[in-house]
C-alpha cells in the first residue's frame, strides 16, 4: 500500500530545543486546520487545484483570507513584513500538514509564492510598502504575465513590448496560459523595454494594474472543459514609471529568480497530493483487480519509487550546503514527467471504462479522466520538458547553445 512521505528528511538538526519547537509548530497548525476546516468550510476539503480552479472559488478565496487572518499566509517571510519569519523546516512542515488535511488548493498562490518572495528579493522599498500587504491579506490577486503564442516557454523569446512615455509605460502585446488571468488584479509581466533587443537582454519586469481598458482577458477552454488558463492582450495597456522590479533591462535576471521561488517549499505540499492521488489509483486497482497485473503492479511500485525521488530532489535542494544550478529545472521535468504519468496510470488500471463518459443526464468526465487530460499539460506549462533539458545542458553542464535561427 503506498504510504505519504513523513517527517521532514534530510532537513535534519540535532538540537532538541529545534525540534521540540517544530513539533510544537506541527501540532499547532494540526489543530487548527481540524477546527477551522469545519462549518463553511467544511465542504471545502480536497477542492481546487490545477485542473480544478473553477471549484468553490469565492470560497476558497473566503478561506484564504480566513487564513490571514489567522497568521497562515506567508510563514516565510520577515516578520516586519507581515510573516512569521519560519524557518524553512517549519515551512515544509506547514505545507505538508495543509496536505495531508486535504485543506482546498489556494488562490493566492500567484502572490504569496512568486510575486511576494520577487519583491523580498529585488524590489523597492516603496514597492514592498506598496504591494506586499495586499498579498498577506489576500486582498489583491496575481497573475503571471511570461508565456506569449510566439515564444511557448522560452521566455527570452519575448516579444511584447513596453516603452516609457513620460511617467508611464505603455504596454503591447500577448500572453498565453495565463493562470487566474480572469480574477487577478495585477500581472507580473516580462516585456521587452529595449528597441532592437533579442534574447535575454532589453527585459524588463512589469507591475501593471489588470483592470484597465488596454487589458482583454480571454479565457481558453481545455480539454478538461474548464478556463483557468487565459490569452491576456496588451492595447496600450499603462503602469507606472517606476513599478519595474530591478533595473530597466535587468528582466531576465529577476524572471529566473520568480521561477526559483516557484519550484520551492510549497512543492512538498504538491507532493503529498500527488501521494493521495497514487494511493487512490492503487485503491482502484485493488476493487478491479488491475493489482493482479503484474505490469500494472509494476508501473504503480515505480509510480511511488518516483514520488520519494520527488521528495527526496526537493529536500536536497533546500539544503544550504547544496549548489542549487540548475535545480529547478530539474525538479519541473522530475514531478511534470511523474504526474503526466500517473495519468496515464489511472487510465490503464480502469481499462476500457476510463474511455467512457457518465450517463446522458450526468455526462462529466470523472475525476482519472480530468486528471489524465489535465496531466497532458504538465510537461509543458511552467517551462517545457525540452526548454529544462537545454537550460540544463547549456548553463549547469557547459554544453554547447543549441543551433538557433
Amino acid at each position: 500500500m503506498v504510504g505519504y512521505p513523513t517527517g521532514v528528511g534530510v532537513i535534519q538538526t540535532s538540537d532538541s530545543d529545534t525540534a521540540t519547537s517544530d513539533a510544537e509548530f506541527c501540532a499547532e497548525i494540526r489543530d487548527w486546520l481540524a477546527e477551522n476546516l469545519a462549518g463553511e468550510f467544511r465542504d471545502l476539503r480536497g477542492t481546487g487545484g490545477p485542473g480544478r480552479e473553477h471549484e468553490f472559488f469565492e470560497e476558497r478565496l473566503a478561506w484564504d483570507r480566513h487564513l490571514a487572518a489567522a497568521g497562515w499566509t506567508c510563514l516565510g517571510w520577515p516578520v516586519e513584513w507581515g510573516g512569521r519569519g519560519a524557518s524553512v523546516r517549519q515551512q515544509v512542515i506547514f505545507h505538508e500538514e495543509y496536505a495531508k488535511a486535504d485543506a482546498p488548493a489556494r488562490v493566492s498562490h500567484v502572490g504569496e509564492e512568486l510575486l511576494g518572495p520577487t519583491l523580498l528579493a529585488f524590489g523597492t522599498e516603496e514597492q514592498k510598502k506598496r504591494f506586499l500587504p495586499g498579498v498577506r491579506s489576500v486582498s489583491e490577486l496575481w497573475c503571471q504575465g511570461y508565456s506569449e503564442p510566439g515564444a511557448g516557454s522560452d521566455l527570452a523569446a519575448v516579444s511584447t513590448t513596453a516603452r516609457l512615455d513620460g511617467d508611464r509605460w505603455v504596454i503591447n502585446g500577448q500572453k498565453i496560459w495565463t493562470s487566474l488571468a480572469h480574477v487577478a488584479d495585477w500581472c507580473f509581466v516580462i516585456a521587452r523595454t529595449e528597441k532592437g533587443s533579442s534574447r535575454h537582454k532589453g527585459l524588463s519586469y512589469l507591475l501593471v494594474p489588470m483592470n484597465q481598458p488596454g487589458i482583454e482577458v480571454r479565457p481558453i477552454e481545455q480539454l478538461t472543459g474548464t478556463s483557468e488558463f487565459n490569452e491576456v492582450f496588451f492595447d496600450d495597456a499603462v503602469t507606472e514609471a517606476g513599478l519595474v522590479v530591478g533595473e530597466p533591462g535587468d528582466g531576465w535576471r529577476i524572471a529566473m529568480g520568480t521561477l526559483t521561488f516557484e519550484r520551492g517549499i510549497s512543492t512538498l505540499g504538491q507532493q503529498i497530493r500527488f501521494a493521495r492521488e497514487l494511493a487512490d489509483i492503487e485503491a482502484l486497482a485493488r476493487r478491479t483487480g488491475a493489482a493482479d497485473d503484474p505490469l500494472i503492479a509494476e508501473r504503480i511500485d515505480n509510480a511511488w519509487v518516483g514520488l520519494r525521488v520527488l521528495r527526496a530532489h526537493a529536500l536536497r535542494t533546500m539544503s544550504e550546503d547544496v549548489d542549487d544550478a540548475g535545480g529547478a529545472s530539474v525538479s519541473k521535468l522530475l514531478w511534470g514527467n511523474w504526474h503526466r504519468g500517473l495519468g496515464e496510470l489511472a487510465m490503464a488500471v480502469q481499462g476500457a471504462a476510463g474511455l467512457v463518459l457518465g450517463p446522458e443526464d450526468n455526462p462529466d468526465m470523472t475525476a482519472w479522466q480530468r486528471l489524465y487530460l489535465f496531466s497532458r499539460a504538465d510537461t509543458i506549462y511552467g517551462g517545457s520538458n525540452e526548454v529544462q533539458r537545454n537550460i540544463i545542458a547549456e548553463r549547469v553542464l557547459g554544453l554547447p547553445r543549441e543551433a538557433r535561427p
